[in-house]
């Protein structure tokens, strides 16, 4: 579930500060930890962080941890300013980890925002595009439940859900860091990096790994812009559709499309998350649809088109939302009967659970003066009580008079009650966040989902649901992350009111960014096409749970429901074996959130993904200290320039300029 961790290793006084005590080093005051630079590379690495997101939220969904990427860039780009300044003669105040831990909670809320906030689920759900591959005459999707993308509506609808997540939880900071003592351990990563970049030897690690991911950026980017040049027009040409494994299997999407952002994403993610999904892509593309689509003509009507719900494409869509189905709801159970237990045994000294061991003897007492340390400076600049209920209070009011403005099919009632039962679900949250590192964001929107679109009926409960959605992703996500961000501030001596006055301008960032950097992608690209590059495959999926939500089972294909009991089912047992299992075994148990990825999509991104894992493996056998140091450099860098590349190449396209050379592959003539 979780590392333990014990805290005074976190500010070890001669690793991490350089043989100063923490009771010695000068803490700056909460409005000086906020910086004007920091704040503008804060926006530009938002905005570099939002093109990322969208590009992986539209193409595959797998959105992998980007800190140390944002935490080295953020390192990177205020020492080279500082630096460039001193060398000029200018006197200029010196760059603290606090001011890091600043700039990295304003690049997590901004991006945050680009996956929360549904550009590649469900506001994309609403549009004509999906409502039309989808088909007019599927019962239950109604034209009058369309809503299409727009720059101003989506502005607004960020504004007036996103900020509400901060001030309902805020008050529980203390219960949650201190009391409960809970790692959350992505934060707890984050601080030990932050850390580590402001002593001597760290910094010069960390100059090491920018150089790292500056080098594998150039690469990226530089490979980015020669595929384009062969990608001609459509989407069958160019690297992308290079059939590497053989046209047989290229056919049933088995091949290595040379995409840096996927390898990355691999050397990012688990190893047991990569070949999950290559599982999941063997099992439904190497047998599941082959085995299907030989039943055309009895299981479905032969001769439909690829994107027709009631032939092989319906198949393709509910065995997946089965499985992701399952698989959150078995984790949303799982993480309720943790937090009850926890908290019935909270008084217990002994407990199971990934919280922080604090281990007492003679030769920590310094490491306890540390702790004492931190807890000073957590509690010190106190956020009142009172003010984050009213901001609750006040946002909530505003909301529930606007949302039914933009969606009206979602009534002010039913706002109110979401907003009234939102806390607890943000609490849930939060806490699995800090026990297991696990969040739910998503499964908690399909419950929002599932329970407005039934209560509101077929008359604008499509619209009502994906809208009610978006309420819960946004609470529940933000909720979440300033939580995680407390814990940071906690380990780096960084100010509570610092981390949320940096949560409130990064969300403001991303409000403004995540819509603007999204309509990039929108006014280029041919989103939400099935055959295109930027398939957004998750907007399908979340209009047909709305839909599922009014409509029943009643028009899905022969076996289909069977199918999608049996992988329902499949995935509780498989979730279950996971945890019952000794550790040596369940590690090598797949994850059924990560198979039923590719259900939908196709295999060639899990190949990528195997292939970036595998390179991992590799490395780590050779040289594992070189691996733990630079992988998430090297992946970041891959990652970078690639997304980079998104922006030159959406330009082109909206000025109607087309790759010259269409490298297209098929078989040679027979004799």
């Amino acid at each position: 579930m979780g590392t333990e961790i014990s805290e005074p290793l976190i500010l070890d006084k001669k690793n991490i500060d350089g043989g100063d005590s923490v009771e010695l080093e000068r803490v700056p005051e909460w409005k000086d930890q906020i910086t004007i630079r920091g704040l503008v590379v804060s926006a530009l690495l938002g905005a570099l962080f939002c093109i990322i997101t969208h590009k992986l939220n539209l193409t595959v969904g797998i959105i992998p941890s980007l800190n140390v990427g944002a935490g080295l860039l953020g390192f990177f780009f205020v020492k080279s300013w500082t630096g460039f300044l001193t060398k000029l003669g200018f006197q200029v105040s010196p760059f603290t980890k606090q001011e890091n831990t600043v700039i990295q909670t304003c690049v997590v809320a901004c991006y945050g925002l680009a996956f929360s906030g549904g550009f590649g689920s469900y506001i994309i759900a609403m549009d004509e595009k999906t409502y039309n591959l989808i088909g007019a005459d599927y019962p239950g999707n109604r034209a009058e439940d369309i809503k299409n993308p727009g720059l101003g509506w989506m502005t607004g609808f960020l504004f007036v859900v996103s900020f509400l997540g901060l001030f309902s939880l805020a008050p529980l900071r203390k219960i949650m860091v201190l009391d409960y003592k809970l790692t959350y351990p992505s934060g707890t990563a984050t601080a030990m990096l932050i850390n580590s970049f402001h002593t001597d030897t760290g910094a010069e690690l960390a100059g090491k790994q920018v150089k790292c991911l500056g080098k594998y950026l150039s690469i990226s980017l530089v490979w980015s812009c020669f595929k384009w040049f062969f990608s001609g027009i459509g989407d069958s040409c160019g690297f992308d559709n290079f059939p590497s494994l053989g046209l047989t299997l290229f056919k049933n999407t088995f091949y290595f499309d040379f995409s840096p952002t996927y390898v990355g994403c691999g050397l990012i993610c688990p190893h047991i998350v990569n070949c999950s999904v290559l599982l999941g892509a063997i099992i439904s593309w190497g047998f599941l649809w082959p085995f299907i689509s030989s039943h055309a003509g009895d299981w479905y009507p032969s001769g439909l088109e690829s994107n027709n719900f009631k032939g092989l494409y319906g198949y393709k869509v509910f065995i997946a939302i089965a499985l992701i189905l399952g698989d959150g709801l078995y984790n949303l159970i799982k993480i309720i009967y943790i937090t009850a237990k926890e908290m019935c045994n909270k008084s217990t000294k002994q407990s199971k659970l990934p919280v922080v061991n604090e281990v007492i003897d003679d030769e920590i007492s310094e490491g306890l003066a540390e702790q004492r340390k931190r807890d000073e400076i957590f509690l010190k600049d106190r956020i009142p009580t009172l003010f984050a209920a009213s901001g609750y209070v006040a946002l909530a009011a505003i909301s529930t008079a606007t949302l039914p403005i933009i969606f009206p099919p979602l009534k002010w009632y039913l706002v109110l009650v979401s907003y009234i039962i939102a806390p607890a679900l943000a609490f849930c949250n939060s806490y699995g966040t800090g026990l297991t590192d696990w969040n739910l964001t998503s499964t908690y929107g399909k419950i929002g989902l599932f329970i407005i679109a039934s209560l509101v009926g077929s008359d604008g409960g499509v619209m009502a649901g994906l809208a009610a959605c978006g309420v819960m992703m946004t609470i529940v996500s933000t909720a979440a992350d300033l939580m995680q961000d407390f814990k940071t501030g906690y380990l780096t001596l960084s100010s509570a009111k610092s981390m949320f006055v940096s949560q409130l301008l990064g969300t403001a960032m991303g409000c403004v960014i995540a819509p603007l950097t999204f309509w990039l992608f929108w006014t280029a690209f041919d989103v939400g096409s099935p055959d295109g590059p930027y398939k957004a495959p998750y907007a399908v999926i979340f209009r047909e749970m709305a839909i599922l939500g009014i409509e029943g089972f009643s028009e899905l294909p022969k076996h289909c429901l069977a199918l999608c009991c049996g992988f329902f089912v499949g995935a509780l047992v498989v979730n279950l074996l996971r945890d019952v299992t000794p550790k040596k075994i369940s590690q090598f148990i797949p994850i059924p959130m990560a198979m039923a990825i590719p259900f939908y999509i196709g295999g060639y991104f899990a190949v990528d993904m195997f292939v970036g894992t595998v390179i991992l493996y590799i490395w780590e056998r050779i040289n594992r200290k070189d691996a733990e140091d630079y992988s998430g450099a090297v992946a970041s860098g891959l990652i970078c320039g690639d997304g980079i590349w998104t922006i030159p190449s959406a330009i082109l396209s909206i000025f109607r300029i087309n790759p010259p050379i269409c490298m297209y592959f098929r078989p040679s003539v027979s004799s």
